[in-house]
């Protein structure tokens, strides 16, 4: 896939609407061409700033349906009446129709969970990891060897336990692009299964719990002080959950 076909497909891609070969080869590509991913990661960036930052609880002014009747001349209505579009349209009004239709599209696209973009975002990270090859960068089963390789690339010490005793030995980690910013992705193995394990911080401290499975995927989220964990892989949920039990207790 070219750039220009990657690029045409961003905003598509962003909204996972398309298939999901077509999106594999935009993973492919993205993993491989530096431009593409930072117009990614621009777009990514400005989606989710929207979402997390557009306030759209705030309504209109109690006064302005009385002074829009005045202006058109209209008696006092019990409620919005779709067949009064008409009077509206001859007098400039469609714009303002078309306004309305687009804040009740906004107010759709903003109420989706933050919690479900960065699920989508996990994913994609643990797709792309696993089909272009570039699941590790620093590949050591030693734990006093992956820590100081993120923390030195990184903003802060992502904990990175030995979890062998339990089952999930530590293969190796690399960084990764997630919530608008570098993480840390430490990489376990659960028999012939990986484990992509994504942390980092975001100053704000409480308690998290997220489990969904898509796309033939589990994903498990947890918080821990103001450190944000979400561990994906295709392991049945059980065993994802003994992952993250293991990996609190030993961290």
């Amino acid at each position: 896939m070219e750039c220009t076909e990657t690029r045409s497909r961003l905003h598509a891609y962003l909204d996972r609407e398309i298939d999901r070969s077509s999106a594999l080869d935009v993973d492919r590509h993205l993993a491989s061409c530096a431009e593409c991913q930072a117009l990614f990661n621009a777009q990514s960036a400005l989606r989710s700033g929207i979402r997390r930052h557009a306030d759209y609880r705030h309504g209109a002014p109690r006064q302005l349906a009385g002074r829009i009747r005045t202006r058109l001349g209209i008696e006092r209505e019990p409620r919005w009446q779709w067949p009064q579009l008409g009077r509206w349209l001859p007098m400039g009004a469609a714009a303002a129709a078309a306004a309305v239709i687009s804040w009740t599209a906004a107010i759709q696209y903003a109420a989706r969970p933050s919690d479900e973009m960065l699920a989508e975002q996990v994913i994609s990270g643990h797709a792309r990891s696993i089909v272009t090859s570039q699941l590790i960068q620093i590949a050591s089963s030693d734990q006093h060897t992956v820590k100081p390789w993120l923390s030195s690339k990184l903003d802060f010490s992502p904990p990175v336990p030995d979890l062998a005793a339990a089952g999930f030995p530590l293969a190796g980690g690399r960084l990764d692009y997630l919530d608008n910013r570098a993480v840390a992705a430490l990489v376990y193995r659960s028999r012939q299964h990986v484990i992509n394990l994504f942390v980092w911080p975001d100053g704000q401290s409480g308690a998290r719990a997220h489990a969904l499975s898509k796309q033939g995927y589990n994903v498990l989220a947890w918080k821990d002080g103001d450190m944000n964990f979400w561990a994906v892989s295709d392991v049945n949920a059980a065993d994802l959950k003994t992952f993250a039990e293991a990996y609190s207790s030993a961290k």
